[in-house]
């Protein structure tokens, strides 16, 4: 009996030890995406009660001039300050999702800010994001500018 009981102790335990996927289950990759829009119009709209819905209460970000923006408050008073001063039309495109466990994800977005003198600022946002019952919630921000050679 002993044996048996370590036999299926080492099968568990190799199955845990199985490769996962990485990537996100087609209703993670719908939420996810709906997430990821949401935040897009929350700051389109200048929404800072949906953007209180959409992040966590310890939210970080750093953004593409080096300034961190630490909690929830700092983040959602600096994304309203940033799109006050750089008005224009705000677009993410989800690049890539990579499931990191099964209720936290990295997704990598294209952002582009059409700016009102016809110019288009291009950089990368990377977004972690965090799923508690089904509900998914951004946890950390980071925007990037391209390099200058690429």
């Amino acid at each position: 009996m002993k044996k048996i009981l370590i036999l299926l102790s080492c099968l568990l335990y190799v199955g845990e030890m199985h490769a996962q996927t990485n990537q996100p289950a087609p209703a993670q990759q719908k939420a996810i995406a709906a997430l990821i829009d949401r935040y897009s119009e929350a700051r389109e709209r200048s929404d800072t009660a949906l953007l209180k819905t959409i992040l966590t209460a310890d939210v970080d970000q750093l953004v593409s001039t080096g300034e961190w923006r630490t909690g929830i408050a700092s983040a959602v008073e600096g994304m309203m300050k940033s799109s006050a001063a750089s008005p224009g039309s705000r677009s993410l495109t989800i690049d890539k999702i990579r499931m990191l466990r099964a209720n936290c994800a990295m997704v990598d977005c294209r952002y582009e800010i059409a700016n009102a003198d016809s110019t288009t600022r291009k950089m990368w946002s990377s977004f972690i994001v965090v799923g508690d019952n089904g509900i998914w919630k951004i946890s950390a921000i980071r925007n990037m500018l391209p390099a200058a050679n690429q």
